[in-house]
């Protein structure tokens, strides 16, 4: 239920904060809008919606306040129906500027009732169907059968067009139903006159200041004292009531059919004359007078509070000591000074709600945000103030991956393309371990770090991060580099083991993990294979104890680990019918950083540069002894053939040696 209120607010573009406060007018787009959200949803045709909606309105009014001003409104349906425009002009003291709508009935012959609507807001008379049901059900316990009968349009003052629509309402009384006390189950009293007795016009106009008389052709003929001070002008008799007033309500033309017709509804005639720019109105009954066929008005001055007093120029002394205007004045202004603070709390709890909603969003997005930092059982222990102490988990699953070569593109490229880089690298990362069991520790450098089994402890935490590993290195082949434009390898290294965790540091607070196991999942990532899953005999052992278990791995064999040893490891190539596309190795120079094991290219060059230096020393030596024997005088020493031969034979053996 609670969605579909949500959906149709959202159909008709208004806002459960805004758009729904109790003293606030709503423009008619609005309310259209609304049902033909509720249509769309309900899939009911507009006019059944309405009607509901008329049924629903009468309840709501109940519940809101005005249950007694509706029970005491009338004593059968036709007194209510009859009095329903007294409440809407009383109604608009509070709501401004409504566009009410105006009853009448008549009683038939045949005990039915010809019910008239009036409205300047077209389309909206299914509401009365409804409205009418409810009201002969919930106030008076008949059931109403409704006929639509007509419906006709006219045009009146100030150009409006006005909707006129006939309804045959047939009223019949509910069974196991108390009957309602009726105006007709009452003994009619007559008036008690004295013959001969009258009142002087004088006295009359005196009485009842605010009178008008007028004949058929809407002459006027006699007129309270007030009324000309009203005018501010001097009336004589014969003056046009069409000519000094328009009629507000009910809305029709000026005419004494018009006003006939409405015989039982209050009157509104507004001056036509504006003084200091305001409207002076008077609200009483129209009477029809007919022995002399005359009309007389009798009303007060339509005053809602002080300040129209004073706009008007008009003083309580002005109103009759009888009429209820004064305490309606006084009581009034009460009235809307509490109005006025109730649509200041409506408002302010309207805000009220957009500030708890953005609270609400900023908590949320507070609470991700920890969620990304911490696991989500820590930074709820932390939320709620709880301490949170390092913890020791007997197994886990750690992984470590790196890019390969990461140093040369480093160096080789703007900070900018290795920061898109590592973010679209990392995204997709962190995409899959939304859909795997692992929590991502840290990230540094190019360096990316997953766990299982931590902080919730699980006997299968190796598969998570087995499976997690295998997509991030197909996620990887999809990232290229910006140095080649080819697609970017990663080593992955992963190790069981055990792990103490905990959270470190207050103004930033991380969750990290410590012991053998950490560095010896990161060796087992840095003594890996570009392009593969490189794991250690603790993890695989885990991985294929599992009777179920599909898991494909390779056993690489014993090899050196640096600070730990011969080491037995394996890589995983696959899992069921999946497997992984392994890169060709020959394009790979060095898979193992550890020099002290493995001499590098650098070193064998060294070597042989020494090498070939010391063979052409040994030369230039044997050069040198051959001159300095050739530059001996013949005097000094007598060379002998045989000793020539043997001393070039041994610089020869000398320098076969070298």
């Amino acid at each position: 239920m609670n969605l579909q209120i949500s959906f149709c607010s959202e159909q008709s573009d208004l806002n459960d904060e805004h758009d729904f406060m109790v003293f606030h007018k709503y423009s008619d787009e609005c309310t259209f809008g609304l049902i033909g959200a509720v249509c769309k949803v309900s899939g009911l045709p507009l006019a059944d919606v309405l009607e509901v909606f008329g049924e629903y309105f009468l309840t709501y009014c109940m519940r809101h306040g005005y249950d007694k001003m509706l029970r005491t409104l009338g004593g059968d349906f036709i007194s209510f129906v009859q009095n329903l425009d007294s409440l809407h002009a009383l109604l608009s003291m509070t709501y401004k500027n409504i566009s009410a709508p105006s009853f009448r009935c008549e009683r038939e012959t045949d005990g039915s009732v010809t019910l008239h609507y009036y409205t300047i807001r077209p389309g909206l008379y299914p509401i009365v169907l409804g409205l009418v049901k409810a009201v002969a059900r919930d106030l008076y316990h008949q059931a109403a059968s409704v006929k639509f009968l007509s419906k006709s349009q006219h045009i009146i003052e100030g150009g409006k067009t006005q909707e006129h629509v006939i309804f045959k309402v047939q009223l019949v009384d509910v069974k196991d139903q108390k009957k309602q006390l009726s105006v007709r189950n009452l003994e009619v009293f007559k008036p008690a006159v004295r013959e001969g007795f009258q009142i002087s016009a004088d006295q009359f106009c005196h009485a009842f200041p605010y009178h008008i008389i007028f004949n058929e052709y809407l002459e006027i003929q006699q007129c309270g004292r007030m009324i000309q001070r009203v005018l501010n002008c001097p009336i004589c008799v014969g003056m046009k009531m069409s000519e000094l007033f328009d009629i507000i309500h009910p809305i029709m033309k000026f005419t004494i059919e018009n006003i006939r017709t409405f015989i039982n509804s209050v009157f509104m005639l507004g001056v036509r004359i504006r003084k200091n720019g305001h409207r002076f109105t008077l609200k009483g009954q129209m009477i029809w007078l007919e022995d002399i066929k005359h009309m007389i008005f009798i009303s007060s001055p339509r005053i809602s509070s002080l300040t129209e007093l004073m706009e008007m120029n008009v003083f309580l002394s002005d109103i009759p000591l009888y009429d209820v205007t004064r305490e309606l004045v006084l009581l009034n202004q009460q009235r809307i000074a509490e109005i006025d603070v109730a649509k200041q709390l409506d408002e302010t709890t309207a805000k009220l709600k957009l500030t708890s909603k953005a609270l609400e969003n900023e908590q949320k997005k507070t609470e991700e945000l920890l969620s990304q930092m911490l696991p989500k059982k820590i930074a709820d222990d932390l939320k709620n103030g709880r301490q949170v102490k390092a913890e020791k988990f007997e197994t886990a699953t750690i992984l470590f991956t790196d890019i390969v070569t990461f140093t040369n593109i480093a160096s080789a490229c703007p900070p900018m393309d290795i920061v898109n880089l590592l973010n679209e690298l990392y995204n997709r990362f962190d995409q899959k371990t939304n859909d795997y069991e692992v929590y991502k520790v840290e990230t540094i450098g190019d360096a990316y770090m997953v766990v299982s089994g931590v902080p919730t402890k699980t006997d299968k935490h190796a598969q998570p991060v087995a499976d997690f590993a295998m997509e991030i290195v197909e996620e990887a082949s999809k990232v290229r580099s910006p140095i080649t434009g080819k697609p970017i390898q990663i080593r992955v290294g992963i190790h069981s083991g055990p792990v103490v965790a905990g959270v470190v540091g207050k103004k930033m607070p991380r969750y990290c993990l410590f012991g053998d196991t950490v560095n010896t999942a990161s060796r087992m990532e840095s003594h890996g294979v570009p392009g593969r899953i490189h794991m250690s005999g603790s993890t695989a052992k885990v991985l294929m104890n599992d009777d179920k278990s599909d898991y494909i791995l390779r056993d690489r064999g014993v090899i050196e680990v640096k600070g730990k040893g011969s080491m037995n490891t394996y890589i995983l190539i696959g899992k069921g019918i999946k497997t992984l596309n392994e890169p060709n190795d020959s394009n790979n120079t060095t898979i193992n950083p550890d020099v002290d094991n493995q001499p590098s290219n650098v070193l064998l060059a060294v070597s042989a540069f020494l090498l070939i230096v010391s063979v052409m020393a040994g030369i230039l030596i044997c050069i040198i002894r051959q001159r300095k024997v050739g530059t001996i005088n013949d005097d000094e020493i007598e060379l002998e053939e045989p000793n020539c031969v043997d001393e070039t034979t041994k610089l020869t053996g000398d320098k076969n040696t070298l």
